[in-house]
């Protein structure tokens, strides 16, 4: 293994270089990042953030996160379906958030595909449905795959029922930052700590 693979911490703990230096992405990856999300508002909140990230360093949407919140009423698919032109002109001038058109516009339109999705089961159900039968067992970052079939095969169920910016590498960051597959490194403090894959 590199040894900037896995970084130990004044703690003893080992993490990943991208969680091992910046406090911010070391409380994210310590307390949430792979920790399974299953409730309709949680991962809309997490399928927005992970487009609105589509581009751009992870640590940059995470900082914006509380103003995203904002912004969005708390991510409150409901309330984000209810958006019309003027709550667009009104993000795209809101300096707090990422003033991109083309993300704000896919994120009213998942909230609307979100509500939609609700008779069939809900958009927890659809997720859920994608997890694999096996995790992969990274030794390396760069064994760390970026997409997987489950991956597409979400993504395309999602753009079936309306969803945007969902493609297959998107889809696998979301799958990773829910615990629906396990890519912490092994020897990881990490690894394993989902309860929903055994190592």
């Amino acid at each position: 293994m590199d040894q900037e693979d896995l970084i130990v911490g004044e703690d003893g703990l080992a993490r990943p270089a991208w969680a091992a230096r910046d406090p911010l992405l070391r409380e994210y990856y310590d307390t949430e990042w792979g920790m399974p999300v299953r409730d309709e508002r949680g991962l809309f909140e997490r399928l927005s953030l992970e487009v609105f990230q589509s581009g751009l360093a992870w640590v940059t949407i995470l900082r914006k996160r509380p103003a995203f919140r904002d912004a969005f009423a708390d991510f409150d698919p409901d309330a984000v379906a209810a958006f019309d032109e003027d709550d667009v002109a009104r993000l795209l001038a809101d300096a707090r958030i990422v003033r991109n058109r083309r993300k704000i516009e896919a994120t009213v339109a998942n909230a609307r595909a979100t509500v939609a999705l609700r008779p069939e089961g809900g958009l927890p159900a659809l997720i859920w449905s994608f997890r694999p039968a096996r995790t992969p067992r990274p030794r390396t970052l760069a064994e760390v795959p970026t997409t997987s079939p489950e991956s597409v095969a979400l993504a395309e169920a999602l753009r079936a029922r309306g969803f945007r910016h969902v493609g297959p590498t998107t889809m696998f960051a979301l799958m990773e930052a829910v615990g629906i597959v396990d890519t912490h490194l092994l020897g990881s403090h990490r690894r394993a700590r989902s309860g929903i894959w055994p190592d």
